[in-house]
C-alpha cells in the first residue's frame, strides 16, 4: 500500500519549517504518513493540483507566497473562503474524495492573542497579500478599529479595509505608522532574501505589541526593534504552529500532541 502523505507548496519553499512540524507530530503519534516541501512556481500551480487529485494516497497540502489567492481557482469552497478571508492557505481531500480549499491562518494568527482585549483599539497590519487577510479576517471578528495598512499599493490595502468592513487607512510603507495596541507585519519583508522591513516603532506606547508572522529568520529586524523597547512580542512559530495543528488533523484525521510544543519549539530553531 502506497504511503499516505500531505506537503507544503510554494514559491519559493526552502524556507519552509512545515515538514519538520508535521513530521514530528507524525513520528510522535506512530502514523504511518510522511509530510515534503515541494517547489511549484506560478505557471506549474493548475497541473499541480490536476495531478494530486488523481493520487489517492495524497491528503493535502499547506499553500505559502505566492499562491494562497490562486489556488482558490483549483478546489471546491464550501465554507465560502473566497467570500471572507479571500485565501486559503490549506488544502485537503474530503471523505468523498473532493478536494476543498479552507484557510488556518485566521485561527493560528488568532491564538496566540486571544487572551488580549483588542476591541475597539487601533491596530497597524504591515502588508495586504494573502496572510493580510486572514489576519484582517480575524480581527474584524474581534472588533478592533481603526485599522492602518501599510502597503506599497494603497488601493489594495484600502480595498481590504472595505472588504473587512473595517475602519481606518491605507498609507504608503513609507509612511509613519500611527499609535497603536498592536503592530502585524504580514509581508515577507525581513524574511530571509527579502528587503527588510524598515520601520519607526516610536510612534507605539510601551503597553503595545509587535507580531511578525514571518519565522525565517524567527528574530527578525522587526521584532529585535520590539525586544529593544521592551514591547511585548509573538513571533511566526506561533502562528505557524497554530495553523499547522488545524491542518494537521484535515489530512491526518488525529490531533496533534500540542503538550510537545515546547520540544517542538526547540527543533525548529535549533
Amino acid at each position: 500500500m502506497t504511503k499516505i502523505y500531505a506537503e507544503v507548496i510554494g514559491d519559493p519553499i526552502v524556507h519552509s519549517k512545515s515538514p519538520l512540524i508535521h513530521n514530528f507530530w507524525l513520528d510522535a503519534l506512530g502514523i504511518d504518513a510522511e509530510y515534503t516541501a515541494t517547489h511549484v512556481i506560478p505557471d506549474q500551480l493548475a497541473g499541480f493540483f490536476e495531478e494530486r487529485k488523481g493520487d489517492p494516497a495524497w491528503r493535502g497540502c499547506n499553500i505559502t507566497i505566492p499562491h494562497k489567492l490562486a489556488a482558490l481557482d483549483h478546489v471546491t469552497d464550501p465554507g465560502r473562503v473566497r467570500g471572507s478571508i479571500g485565501a486559503i492557505n490549506t488544502v485537503f481531500r474530503g471523505e468523498d474524495g473532493v478536494v476543498i480549499g479552507t484557510n488556518t491562518d485566521a485561527g493560528g494568527f488568532y491564538a496566540p492573542i486571544s487572551e488580549l482585549d483588542l476591541a475597539g483599539k487601533p491596530v497597524v497590519v504591515i502588508g495586504a497579500g494573502g496572510a493580510a487577510r486572514a489576519v484582517l479576517f480575524a480581527l474584524s471578528r474581534i472588533g478592533v478599529g481603526p485599522v492602518t495598512i501599510l502597503n506599497r499599493n494603497v488601493l489594495k490595502g484600502a480595498g481590504l479595509l472595505s472588504a473587512f468592513g473595517l475602519k481606518g487607512q491605507a498609507v504608503p510603507l513609507t509612511h509613519a505608522i500611527p499609535s497603536a495596541a498592536l503592530l502585524v507585519n504580514t509581508s515577507a519583508l525581513g524574511m530571509a532574501g527579502q528587503p527588510p522591513l524598515e520601520i519607526d516603532l516610536s510612534p507605539l506606547p510601551d503597553d503595545a505589541l509587535v507580531y511578525d508572522v514571518v519565522y525565517a529568520p524567527l528574530e527578525t529586524g522587526l521584532l529585535a526593534q520590539a525586544r529593544d523597547r521592551d514591547l511585548e512580542t509573538v513571533d511566526g512559530l506561533e502562528m505557524l504552529v497554530g495553523q499547522a495543528a488545524v491542518a494537521f488533523e484535515l489530512f491526518f484525521g488525529a490531533e496533534p500532541p500540542r503538550d510537545r510544543d515546547e520540544e517542538l519549539r526547540d527543533l525548529l530553531t535549533a
